[in-house]
């Protein structure tokens, strides 16, 4: 499911996949905003604050999304 998040967010911000997959990384990993954008650059090909949190923001917005549809399926599409 992360390579379709990846790849969405891709597409929606006009970034490269590969600085998105960083990124998402470094914030799983519990690293900040700010630190990610000073500190990570060579990871994130130079992404600044406002792109992280673009990023960041997307990711959280897809994963709702995914746990919304992954409850509606659970709560309503039973089999049997």
């Amino acid at each position: 499911m992360t390579e379709v998040i990846i790849e969405h967010i891709s597409k929606s911000l006009s970034i490269n996949k590969n600085q998105i997959a960083a990124t998402i990384e470094l914030l799983d990993e519990g690293a900040t905003i700010p630190f990610i954008s000073r500190y990570r650059k060579e990871a994130t090909g130079s992404l600044d604050e406002m792109q992280v949190a673009d990023i960041q923001s997307e990711q959280k917005r897809l994963n709702e999304l995914i746990r919304r549809r992954e409850y509606i399926l659970k709560k309503y599409c039973r089999s049997g």
